[in-house]
């Protein structure tokens, strides 16, 4: 996540320890600066497990003594308004999210608000960063009445921030404050319609609101915030980073599969219906729409075949089933149904080989059986009539 702010928390695991204010066994006071215990004494070149601070390490990070120094250029990017010193602690808490360690993170992001505070800061966009940050911190360790306390601050800095809004409904429905997290995240969706985390929220705790309060449940939520066209048009006009134009083009591509799935499952049900009901005209059309989305799906081309068959239109349906046998050489519909055209065509000789096949396939198939029986009598007729009609030398 090179820069938490950039993206909502997911799910991760990570060496990040249990925090519940600051650091270690530190306490956080109002102003979000760390009282400090006594340490207890360590062995010495040893470094601490589950992604606590390793010596020589200027991240806080995972360098053990006497091991090739690991690349730290990220602690100086640019960082806002930020000074060096305080943006090399934002960058390091970036860095230590990003690999799961989200206790280490944590800290930063205090030291970092704490000497904000010191050096008389007062950048609304880099402090509404910082404990946006430091609330997605609190949100991964469980700590979701914090979560939501540094999101007010944010918010506060700068009223109707995204990832603020949406956090904090992640941390409201955590804590089963179902409609204060439906307001957030119905406020997210009014700054931008593409978040897919706030559309499924949204799903998920309407059905959670409906069997709690009934019909009426929309009586019972608190008011939600009308966000200013401004603010719409302000976010739609911000350039988004590659990172979040891949991930919007990869729900969009995901959205028009799904889409394609249930006008493709709908149309073939709508198809099987027409079918039993005898509308074959109409089914033939529904079978049809259905190839023009999956052209891949052997099933359809043996049950438009039907239609055609039933249509009189026999070259046709062979030219269906042939398809079939292109995806699926065994196919015994397939077989059958070619059967059938050739039959219709008057190629019975063609009729009684694939016929034949489908018993050599599958010996129980008594319409085969059956159909194999009249295809011989026609083609010994034809056979017969083509004889007499020989003219004798």
């Amino acid at each position: 996540m090179g820069n938490a702010q950039d993206k909502p928390p997911g799910s991760g695991g990570g060496g990040g320890r249990s925090h519940q204010a600051t650091a270690g066994n530190g306490t956080r006071n109002r102003g979000g600066s760390t009282a400090e215990k006594p340490q207890t004494p360590r062995a010495p070149g040893k470094g601490v497990a589950n992604g606590a601070r390793r010596e020589n390490s200027p991240a806080g990070g995972q360098e053990e003594q006497g091991s090739p120094a690991a690349d730290t250029s990220y602690l100086d990017a640019p960082s806002g308004a930020l000074p060096p010193h305080l943006a090399r602690l934002k960058n390091a808490g970036n860095h230590l999210f990003k690999n799961g360690q989200f206790g280490d993170a944590l800290d930063k992001y205090t030291q970092a608000i704490d000497g904000c505070a010191e050096a008389g800061i007062d950048s609304a966009e880099d402090l509404c960063i910082l404990y946006s940050n430091r609330a997605a911190c609190f949100l991964k360790n469980g700590s979701s009445t914090e979560c939501i306390q540094d999101c007010n601050k944010a918010l506060e800095l700068q009223p109707y921030s995204l990832k603020p809004l949406l956090r904090r409904g992640m941390a409201h429905e955590s804590l089963e404050r179902y409609k204060k997290a439906y307001v957030d995240y119905k406020t997210v969706l009014q700054i931008d319609t593409s978040v897919q985390a706030a559309h499924d929220s949204v799903h998920r705790i309407t059905k959670m609101l409906i069997e709690q309060d009934g019909p009426e449940w929309r009586e019972n939520l608190p008011e939600i915030p009308a966000v200013p066209l401004s603010v719409q048009l302000q976010h739609r006009d911000k350039p988004i980073s590659a990172e979040v134009a891949q991930a919007r083009a990869a729900r969009a591509a995901q959205d028009e599969v799904r889409r394609k799935d249930a006008c493709f499952t709908l149309l073939k049900r709508e198809g099987n219906d027409l079918v039993k009901k005898g509308h074959f005209q109409e089914a033939l059309k529904k079978y049809s729409e259905c190839l023009a989305l999956k052209p891949d799906e052997c099933a359809l081309y043996t049950n438009r075949a039907i239609c055609l068959l039933r249509l009189n239109r026999f070259e046709e349906a062979k030219q269906d089933c042939d398809s079939a046998l292109q995806m699926e050489p065994g196919n015994k519909k397939a077989f059958y149904r070619r059967a059938l055209a050739y039959k219709g065509l008057q190629d019975y000789l063609s009729a009684s080989s694939d016929l034949q096949e489908v018993l050599h396939l599958d010996p129980k198939v008594q319409e085969a059986e059956q159909e194999l029986e009249v295809v011989t009598s026609l083609l010994r007729q034809s056979l017969m009539d083509s004889t007499s009609h020989t003219p004798r030398v």
